[in-house]
Formats: C-alpha cells, structure tokens, sequence
C-alpha cells in the first residue's frame, strides 16, 4: 500500500464554491473565503503549496458590517505625492464599487507573499446573483436554487 496518501491529483484538485453574501457580516463571511481561497479546510494544507479552491461571491452590495462601521471605518492609500493620504469611507467605497470593500477584507487576511495574488484570482466577486461560472460551481453556501 502506497505511503503518499495525500499527494495526488485528486486531492489537489480545484473545487468551486459559491457563497451567497446577502445579509451576512463581512468579517466573518471573509474569514470563511480566505480558508477556502488557502486549501486550509483540506487534509493536504501546507502554508507554501497552493491546494486552495475557487469562491465565487454573490450579492456583494447586500453586504452587512456590525455597529457603526459604515459610516466610521476608513480606507487609507496613499498617491505617493507629498500630502497625498486619500481616505473613503465604507459607505462611499461600496456606492463607487460594491465588490471592493469585501475584496479588501479577504485579501487583508490572506498571508502577505507570493501566493496571496494567485489566491486572489482564484476569487470572484459579483454584485448581484449572476455570474458566468455555473457549470463550474460544486459547493454552495448559502444559496437558494429556484
């Protein structure tokens, strides 16, 4: 009997997830996304191979954050230009791109090295509950079907 049990193609196959984000928080609806984006719900996880799996999101402008975090949290860059900090608000950031604030969310959570862009493209987000991706889709979470 072989020893390398979990090194197969099978179990680092991709598998797609879809996750229904309407009504729920966005901590811990991210926290859930960045396991999965990092292979961690996986028997075979290790921090420095990439066995994560697919997300898509729907219905990222129904979005929900705790306490007064719409109107209070912030979202710094900077233009590299001498006095060119740049805040937006939560508010403002989901008016200008619904996706964007839940995207920022995952990616804080994710380890900061070379996989994290990879994981990030394995994630995609939508505004409402299309998406072009339904003969891929395995596992849902959260959604009703018709």
């Amino acid at each position: 009997m072989s020893q390398a049990v979990g090194n197969t193609a099978l179990a680092y196959a991709r598998v797609w997830h879809v996750v229904d984000a309407k009504q729920r928080v966005m901590g811990r609806l991210a926290t859930n996304i960045a396991t999965t984006l990092m292979g961690k719900h996986k028997p075979i996880y290790d921090p420095a191979a990439d066995c994560g799996d697919y997300v898509v999101v729907l219905n990222a402008k129904d979005i929900l954050v705790s306490g007064k975090k719409a109107e209070q949290k912030l979202y710094r860059h900077h233009t590299m230009h001498p006095g060119g900090l740049k805040e937006i608000t939560f508010n403002n950031l989901q008016a200008k791109d619904a996706t964007e604030p839940l995207r920022k969310a995952i990616s804080g959570m994710l380890p900061k090295n070379k996989l994290r862009q990879v994981r990030m493209d394995r994630l995609k987000i939508f505004e409402g509950s299309e998406h072009p991706y339904e003969a891929n889709i395995i596992i849902q979470h959260g959604v009703k079907k018709d």
